[in-house]
């Protein structure tokens, strides 16, 4: 499945295929990415990324967390995704990265948007959150650009590779706004 954001950005579902730029990226700005990402400290070889998207690829139907790449100009710029989706509730989280040659550009901020118009009108979801990790001023300015409303802060909410605990910032968009 592809979602055509605009005519330089495009979403793909992820595939096997994809392995080494997502290995590639990871590895080539570990200090970039990993200040906010826990999973960099762990994806220490292809095989990782590999087991990532195989994972992904077999998590039944009913279960999946849909996963995109994203392409700018064709090129590999970074992932998105829904998780802890909830369907009963019809509530899920939009989680990103974006390589870092590819920031300010509106890339993410638009595809998070797409995404979105995704989960609200082929989803049938009601409500999406967007946690960023306090002081990550570019990922909490896309929420804030989406006009998302901020709920408050997840104390400790994610434990990072080395042992501390990050506190998260909350946002959220209902259907109807």
């Amino acid at each position: 499945m592809k979602i055509f954001v605009s005519d330089r950005i495009e979403l793909r579902e992820i595939e096997l295929s994809d392995s080494n730029d997502i290995f590639q990226t990871i590895d080539s700005q570990r200090e970039y990415l990993g200040k906010w990402l826990p999973f960099v400290e762990f994806t220490k070889s292809i095989d990782r990324s590999r087991n990532f998207i195989q994972s992904v690829l077999d998590t039944p139907l009913e279960r999946i967390e849909q996963t995109f790449v994203v392409l700018y100009d064709g090129q590999f710029a970074g992932l998105i995704g829904f998780k802890g989706t909830d369907r009963p509730n019809k509530k899920t989280e939009i989680g990103y990265w974006l390589s870092e040659p590819f920031q300010k550009k509106g890339i993410m901020t638009n595809s998070v948007s797409a995404l979105m118009n995704y989960a609200f009108n082929e989803m049938d979801i009601n409500r999406i959150q967007i946690h960023c990790g306090v002081g990550n001023i570019p990922s909490r300015g896309i929420p804030n650009r989406l006009d998302f409303t901020f709920e408050g802060i997840e104390r400790a909410g994610e434990l990072h590779s080395d042992g501390r605990f990050i506190d998260l910032e909350v946002y959220s968009k209902l259907k109807n706004e």
